[in-house]
Parts: structure tokens; sequence; C-alpha cells
């Protein structure tokens, strides 16, 4: 059965485990250098880094959102090169609660590769254990993998301008409660959200200390959320396609079925003005 979490004890007993691929995606979209800084400043023996913008994300043109997908055979030969291969268990980390982890989590399932997950509780818990960190970075290794899209894994912007406000769909935005609302926009040029999406805070999915919540409590949250909608009618989105994959992890940690990426998210939406917003501007 593969495992969607993984502990820190866990993965203290697969450092060096040929068989285990580790990949650190700290990010600051704020600071997109900073993650580099951290993990050059000390990380989990045997992690590689992926950055967010460069290496789990596409060229922008402006009206593709600010994350789009990559190319696929740039993607697939970055994780080649990292020694991903069938049977591998590859597991991955950052320090905001899984908030950029959860894109390569999903990207990697999306494209075939299923034994994948995230660390529980991340970089903040490693650290707090006191368990092992370097500085090395780790040679580069022969992988075997091949992209293989799963079809029915993401919407584009015509399928959510279509559906968005249909009751037989269901429009997950995993951002914060007062951008869903259109209280305050931070990172896009407007705020709101797409009418019909409901909001559930990707943050929600964790415990006090940063952990995902258990298994149960998080189906019993987005049963009463879904209210009788099955899990494969969600589509889930964000700002840019990010932090909506928190919300598909947890979906798949309380055993639902996943739902789909809206991959653009808010930031595709917006780009076009004529798309209906809500709160109206």
């Amino acid at each position: 059965m593969e495992k969607n979490l993984v502990t820190t004890a866990e993965l203290a007993e697969h450092l060096g485990d040929p068989g285990w691929i580790i990949f650190d995606t700290r990010h600051d979209m704020g600071d997109v250098e900073k993650g580099r800084r951290a993990y050059a400043a000390g990380h989990i023996p045997g992690a590689y880094f992926l950055h967010v913008d460069d290496d789990l994300s596409g060229p922008k043109n402006g009206r593709n959102g600010r994350h789009p997908l990559p190319d696929l055979a740039v993607f697939a030969a970055k994780i080649n090169d990292r020694g991903v291969a069938p049977g591998k268990q590859v597991v991955v980390y950052d320090d905001l609660g899984g908030n950029f982890a959860v894109r390569l989590w999903w990207m990697l399932r999306w494209l075939g590769h299923d034994r994948v997950a995230l660390l529980d509780g991340e970089w903040p818990q490693w650290q707090k254990e006191g368990r092992p960190v370097t500085t090395e970075v780790p040679p580069l290794r022969k992988g075997d993998f091949v992209a293989r899209p799963r079809l029915g894994a993401t919407v584009d912007a015509p399928f959510v301008e279509r559906f968005h406000e249909d009751p037989s769909i269901r429009l997950l935005d995993a951002r914060a409660p007062e951008r869903f609302k259109g209280l305050k926009e931070p990172i896009d040029p407007v705020a709101g959200h797409i009418p019909g999406a409901a909001n559930r805070f990707w943050q929600k999915n964790l415990d006090a200390d940063g952990r995902f919540k258990p298994a149960e409590q998080l189906r019993s949250e987005f049963d009463e959320m879904l209210a009788g909608m099955p899990g494969d009618h969600v589509v889930h989105m964000c700002g840019s396609g990010v932090t909506a994959c928190h919300n598909i992890l947890a979906m798949a940690i309380a055993g639902l079925p996943e739902g789909r990426l809206y991959p653009g998210s808010w930031s595709e939406w917006v780009a076009d003005p004529t798309r209906p917003i809500s709160p109206k501007a």
C-alpha cells in the first residue's frame, strides 16, 4: 500500500537507503532565493533541492497563472537525474507544513509515480528532534522515470468557466479566508474568488504542531463540507495551483477520491478581465 505521509523516524531509518529519494522544496514567494539559501545552509542528508518556480513550474506568458505546469520532458529529465525510478520511495518536504512540497507530491503521482510521500512535520519537526543535517549536495544518479500523465487529473479554464456554478461540481479554493472573501490580496492583481467556489484553507488540514490531522478527522471535515458530493466531483484550486494540492493530499489521507486540479487557479482566472469574480469589483 502506498504511503502519503512518512514520519521523521521512518525517514531517519532510511537515510542512505538507495531505494529512498528525498527532495527539499523550501520556498518563499516573497523571496524566491530563500529556499536555495536555506538548503545551502543545511538540509536532510541525501536531499536534492528543487525550486518551485524554476523546476516545478513552466514559463509564464501573462495568461497561464503564476505557476503553470512545466514542460514534461524537462521535468522528467530533472527527476531522472535524481534517481527516481519505479519502486523507489520518494519523500518530499519544505518548512511550511507542506505548502510547497505538495506540488511535487501531486506532480509525481499525476505523472505515474505513486510511491511518493510528504514528510509529516517537515523540516521544523526534523530540526526539533535534533536529527542529522548536512550541507553536502548529493551527486546526481541515473533514474528511470517516464512521465505518463493521468487523464482527467486536471481541468482547464474553459472547463471552470463552464462548470464553476454547476451543482454537480464543487470548486474548492485552498487560499486563506481573507483572500477568498476579497478582503485583501497581497499577491494577485484582483481580489475575490470564482463564483460558486467554496473555501477550505489548506492550513485547516494541520494540527497545531504542523502535522496532518488524523485521517478520521479529515474524513469527517471533508464529508461535512462536501455534503454528500463525491470526492471525484471536486476541482481544487488556490492562487496558482500549488497549495491546492494540500487539499488533494488531505483527501487522499482521508481515504476519499481526490478530485482534479485546476493548475492555473485564481492567477490564471483573473488574467482575463471578462471572467466573473465574486464579490464584484
